[in-house]
């Protein structure tokens, strides 16, 4: 009778999670299987012929577009996400602490096409900034354009920087301020210090945010055409012009396509967790 009690009490906290199961099963699982499947069949016979088009330079180079500005935004957000997490976590105004730790949160949720087009009402040919420019004899146009890869990179910063200074400021409070002393005692200068002791401490958590960061950028769709179009050429437009094209329509090139994008992430994904792993068992 206790172990029939005991039987059912543990399957009960289980029955909550039940509606998430079914809809990670209905909105993740299902349509992940659906594409692998669309991508390795043709008239119900298995093909790799999607995949072989797959390599064309046409969409290698969509990858390569793709794989640049993931790589440059991931890299300026690391950089520059971990240096105004270290201003964060060392200013003595706890309330102007938590209100930035605030505005990052809020900032890496906010993206899409509310975000192009306020970088186009800020930065566009006719925008508030570049208006204000241009009165004080600085014109940005036709040098710069946030049409262009350039801008676009701009864009994606503005939620690749608030998410590495959160994921950043653990490992930056982790750091001791006995270290710093001990290396100054030494005769350690404050640059050595960071060189020599803090940063090879901070390289696997500064890594994983790297990956993350580039697996953060590379699924991005609605930022890129919302700003964009077609006129960056970047392989999620790609695969959303072969499911919707007019002109050219291939949905099963385009789960091909997908397929391979998410291989890419999922490797991202699996290192940053290896390297958080690895990173919070350094901690204990």
């Amino acid at each position: 009778m206790q172990r029939s009690k005991k039987l059912h009490n543990s399957w009960v906290p289980w029955l909550g999670l039940l509606p998430f199961f079914i809809f990670g099963l209905a909105f993740e699982l299902l349509p992940l299987l659906t594409t692998i499947r669309s991508s390795l069949t043709s008239k119900g016979q298995l093909t790799f012929e999607f995949y072989r088009q797959a390599m064309d330079p046409l969409f290698l180079r969509s990858f390569s577009n793709t794989l640049k500005l993931s790589t440059n935004t991931a890299l300026l957000g690391v950089v520059f996400g971990t240096i105004v997490a270290y201003a964060i976590i060392t200013t003595r105004n706890k309330f102007l602490q938590n209100v930035l730790i605030a505005l990052s949160d809020v900032s890496t949720n906010f993206g899409g096409a509310p975000l192009a087009f306020a970088f186009i009402v800020i930065l566009g040919s006719t925008g508030v900034i570049t208006l204000l420019l241009k009165e004080i004899g600085i014109h940005l146009y036709p040098n710069f354009r946030i049409y262009s890869i350039s801008g676009l990179t701009i864009a994606y910063l503005y939620f690749q920087l608030p998410l590495m200074i959160l994921l950043i400021i653990p490992s930056l409070l982790g750091l001791k301020r006995e270290w710093h002393e001990a290396a100054i005692n030494l005769g350690a200068s404050t640059f050595q210090y960071w060189v020599r002791v803090a940063l090879p401490i901070l390289f696997p958590s500064l890594l994983s945010g790297f990956l993350l960061l580039f697996a953060n950028s590379f699924g991005a769709y609605a930022t890129a055409w919302t700003l964009t179009g077609s006129d960056v050429d970047l392989i999620t437009i790609r695969i959303a012009a072969l499911i919707r094209g007019e002109v050219q329509l291939a949905p099963e090139l385009a789960d091909a396509l997908s397929i391979i994008s998410l291989l890419v992430m999922l490797a991202c994904v699996i290192g940053y967790t290896w390297l958080s792993n690895r990173t919070r068992k350094g901690k204990t």
